[in-house]
């Protein structure tokens, strides 16, 4: 499994996805897994394709501004080649839609998109962000202790996190 955090860290919670492997990092070490890769960027490039080349899973950990979101949400990522692209960031379904045009299908992909409140120029996160990476971390680590648990996630558009986590 691939956990791909990104985000800017000097902008407030838009360091949430850094944060995020942050915690998964030492956890990792400390339960000794070797099957999890983690890597963190500031956000998606092209490049990043030849980080998903073998894995068996991908989880995309960004912030978001959604104020739809209540904390957090998990959903499955499909391919687009449609979806986000500039020549400096890509979307996590446009870098899946790269990856099939050049190696074949691409492996499960999700993104784990946690609430931020505020984006000023400062390295720290905001209260509320604290909370809800919290809240997604404890998610997280139920998925890394049995993968199995993200079978049970769909269509990116579908019902909020909190009711897909706990199926």
């Amino acid at each position: 499994m691939l956990i791909y955090g990104y985000g800017n860290p000097g902008r407030q919670d838009d360091g949430l996805g850094k944060a995020m492997i942050d915690l998964a990092g030492e956890w990792v070490r400390n339960e000794d897994l070797e099957n999890i890769s983690l890597d963190v960027g500031y956000q998606i490039l092209v490049e990043d394709v030849t980080l998903i080349e073998n894995k068996d899973v991908v989880l995309f950990v960004d912030a978001s501004m959604d104020e739809g979101i209540a904390d957090f949400d998990l959903a499955a990522v499909t391919a687009d080649d449609n979806a986000t692209f500039t020549m400096h960031q890509v979307s996590p379904g446009f870098l899946l839609a790269l990856y099939e045009t050049l190696y074949g299908p691409a492996p499960p992909a999700y993104l784990l998109q946690i609430r931020g409140y505020e984006w000023e120029l400062e390295e720290s996160l905001s209260r509320g962000a604290q909370e809800n990476l919290q809240k997604a971390w404890k998610v997280l680590r139920q998925i890394l202790k049995d993968p199995g648990r993200l079978d049970g996630i769909g269509d990116p558009k579908a019902t909020s996190t909190e009711n897909k986590s706990k199926k």
